[in-house]
């Protein structure tokens, strides 16, 4: 199965090192990164399907943190305290461990949690991802299994599709379209394109290779964003 990637942000190096080490006997969870503070996490949320959490925590809490987070992956709340139980029912998270955690209660909550994930992939292949565009003077739906690739203009996109030979026009910039696109399946490469990972016949340093033929230039500040999705396909 496809990995569970993780975090976990303890204040109390201890904790961290025993939750990180629980972790890593775990095969289908892969550990991205370890904090001693939310403030700490920044942008490292990128592609993470799940927070171990600790609660109360210098200069933030872990339920602030949470609260704050717009589009939250799954959460399971690590802490000294019983009393936040009624907090992470309201967020929904998926199971609240008490410290010391036996590390049989830990599996009992990661193996609820590869359930979930489970159930979101499948739900996910059977839906057709698409998004609606401006085009020519109307909405056009396209779906992102058919792009192939997308090119920059300043605030202008072309969107290239299969089977067809004129690309789309939209006013857009790749940040922007990027966002709308499902994160595990698009790469930005280089500061003018984004590629479809399911059209890469071959690549090397500086260059990705198209299964259509189409050769796209990597820039030096994607290559890393860009090697890690290609370890996940």
């Amino acid at each position: 199965m496809e990995k569970i990637k993780c975090i976990a942000i303890d204040d109390e190096p201890f904790a961290l090192e025993i939750l990180s080490e629980d972790i890593g006997k775990v095969p289908f969870l892969e550990l991205k990164g370890k904090f001693s503070s939310p403030i700490l996490v920044k942008d490292n949320l990128d592609n993470i399907d799940l927070i171990f959490l600790d609660i109360q925590m210098p200069n933030i809490s872990g339920i602030h943190f949470l609260r704050n987070l717009e589009n939250p992956p799954m959460v399971i709340f690590t802490t000294a305290f019983h009393q936040y139980a009624m907090d992470g029912f309201d967020l929904k998270v998926i199971d609240y461990l008490l410290k010391p955690i036996p590390y049989e209660r830990f599996l009992q909550a990661v193996e609820h949690a590869r359930e979930l994930f489970e159930l979101r992939l499948q739900r996910q292949k059977k839906e057709k991802h698409f998004l609606v565009v401006y085009s020519e003077y109307k909405q056009i739906k396209v779906f992102s299994e058919d792009i192939v690739y997308i090119e920059g203009l300043k605030d202008y996109v072309k969107i290239y599709l299969h089977n067809q030979p004129k690309p789309i026009l939209t006013r857009l910039n790749l940040k922007g379209i990027l966002e709308k696109l499902p994160q595990n399946q698009f790469s930005r490469v280089h500061n003018s394109f984004i590629v479809s990972m399911t059209q890469i016949q071959s690549f090397q340093k500086n260059f990705i290779f198209l299964q259509n033929g189409q050769q796209i230039p990597v820039g030096a500040k994607f290559l890393k964003g860009f090697f890690e999705k290609i370890k996940q396909i």
